[in-house]
């Protein structure tokens, strides 16, 4: 699957000129984290987020220099004062913006959340932005992905030793499985929790199951 299969193409967006309330009030609305900033030919100028939102003198931060300028420079406190007291989108907003392609698949999004620490992507196409994918679009890709699959214990087991023998090179010795009304018993040695944790894990990744029972005895060498 590529982006363009889960965006949101509902677009919803703000201009520079904006106000902050307004924006603010807008992502209240529509239940968005973030909201992209577009000029008057539509294009993509930057990104305003919650975390954009939180330092405002709305909250208090008036006066002194709050503790979180402390190490900035002197731009990045005139930055910061800027974000802080503007009334204006195009002066609180976040620029440049991480975008992606709506051909790119799903793990290159993945990526971009992971690395970034962000929750929405702006879509493009040719230049211009044609949609949104929020980490949850891939929450929900996951969650419908999961099938409701109903094995018998036979199969069950065969499947669990399948996903243990993946697994081998963590164990000194592969951890052996019973199966019982659908529930996974695992038995063994192993050298650590974190073995035992890794075979739970390999034994979780079977579809079908009703449960897991640990019955692993963590020995040190």
């Amino acid at each position: 699957m590529i982006v363009a299969d889960v965006m949101s193409k509902a677009l919803v967006t703000v201009m520079p000129g904006h106000s902050v309330k307004h924006a603010a009030q807008i992502m209240l609305d529509h239940h968005v984290s973030g909201l992209p900033v577009v000029d008057g030919d539509g294009r993509l100028v930057g990104m305003l987020t919650e975390g954009d939102l939180l330092r405002r003198v709305e909250f208090g931060l008036i006066g002194g220099r709050p503790h979180w300028s402390e190490a900035l420079s002197s731009d990045g406190v005139a930055r910061d004062y800027i974000k802080s007291h503007s009334w204006r989108v195009g002066d609180v907003m976040s620029k440049p913006v991480a975008t992606i392609n709506e051909s790119a698949s799903l793990a290159d999004a993945a990526v971009i959340f992971g690395m970034r620490g962000i929750k929405r992507l702006p879509v493009m196409r040719d230049g211009q932005i044609v949609g949104i994918v929020a980490r949850a679009d891939l929450l929900r890709l996951v969650a419908s992905i999961m099938p409701e699959i109903v094995l018998g214990d036979e199969a069950i087991k065969t499947s669990a030793e399948a996903h243990l023998r993946d697994a081998e090179p963590v164990f000194a010795i592969r951890p052996e499985v019973t199966v019982t009304h659908g529930v996974i018993h695992i038995w063994g040695q192993v050298r650590s929790e974190a073995e035992r944790d890794a075979a739970r894990v390999a034994c979780e990744s079977v579809h079908g199951i009703n449960g897991i029972e640990d019955h692993l005895k963590v020995v040190s060498h």
